[in-house]
């Protein structure tokens, strides 16, 4: 078991892929009552493997089928949830007087600015895999100005979702010395955030020559069934009712990635649940990730991540 410091100093134990945090998890400040992280009810339903450094935390939450859900978040950080997959029967979010009953969140992003009460509660139709991404102001007023940053709910944005997703392996690399390239990356989300007009909060973005909803959640559906086989593109395309080569160019412009790194990097989220197991050994989670042998999941794992699965899973002991 490893304990590391969390948000504000407080002190996170990461055990079988959940994390605890002993401190009390909350700060009054001005009358109002701060989460250091987002408080999830109840706790036992979610399985959370969190890490962070400095100004930047970042948290995978997995969320089984069926499972009913509340997530609240109030507090002094910002808070980037990025949604690899999700679908709910039903249920609501709110950020701030912003309201949101959208059933299917693959690929949606929300932004909740320090301070503002966010909420979601749902019963998962599906498995819902996402990120918290929790920065620190003060890394976006260095390299942001005074800009105000607006709440947003499920929006799409390809630039951002890269930043955040070069952000979040970053952070998770646990590495000092990447602290310029963190405040960089800190500073583009800050201003791609920034750029995106208000109407942004209440209806997502468009995004012309992209995969329409249905085509995402077919080709989202389909990967995430196959993670360990190898998939052939023309499958991909067929699903999407596209050509070959209309189907590669809209999918980058929907996922901001080439379908395959897509797929590895599912694969690596995936396996970082896993290692958090320690009765699975690193071979059997290669194989059943698609991996012949134990050398190319270890090597595409550290590509990922920035480390190994075997120093990964001791890091987290």
């Amino acid at each position: 078991m490893m304990r590391q410091d969390g948000i504000d100093g407080v002190s996170v134990d990461i055990v079988q892929g959940r994390e605890r945090v002993d401190a009390d998890p909350l700060k009054s400040v001005g009358g109002t009552v701060h989460h250091q992280t987002v408080k999830i009810t109840p706790a036992e339903a979610a399985k959370r493997l969190g890490t962070g450094w400095h100004w930047w935390h970042s948290e995978s939450i997995h969320i089984p089928i069926g499972s009913k859900i509340e997530f609240y978040f109030q507090g002094l950080w910002h808070l980037l949830a990025l949604y690899d997959e999700g679908m709910r029967k039903n249920g609501e979010t709110t950020v701030d007087g912003l309201r949101s009953r959208l059933r299917s969140f693959v690929h949606k992003l929300t932004f909740v600015p320090a301070g503002c009460a966010y909420r979601e509660c749902h019963e998962a139709g599906a498995s819902t895999r996402l990120t918290f991404l929790y920065l620190n102001p003060a890394a976006f007023r260095a390299s942001d100005g005074e800009t105000a940053l607006l709440p947003r709910l499920y929006f799409e944005d390809s630039l951002v979702w890269e930043t955040a997703s070069k952000l979040k392996h970053t952070i998770e690399s646990g590495q000092a010395k990447h602290a310029p390239y963190l405040e960089a990356l800190s500073g583009v989300l800050a201003h791609e955030l920034s750029r995106v007009d208000q109407e942004l909060v209440r209806e997502p973005a468009v995004i012309r020559g992209g995969l329409a909803s249905w085509q995402k959640r077919a080709v989202v559906g389909y990967i995430e069934e196959h993670l360990g086989e190898q998939i052939c593109l023309l499958t991909l395309a067929e699903l999407s009712r596209l050509s070959l080569h209309h189907f590669c160019r809209a999918f980058k412009q929907s996922f901001g990635i080439p379908a395959h790194r897509y797929q590895v990097q599912r694969r690596m989220e995936v396996a970082k649940l896993l290692l958090a197991d320690r009765t699975t050994s690193i071979t059997d989670i290669a194989l059943s990730l698609g991996y012949a042998q134990t050398s190319s999941f270890s090597s595409a794992f550290r590509k990922t991540t920035g480390w190994t699965p075997t120093v990964f899973r001791r890091e987290f002991e």
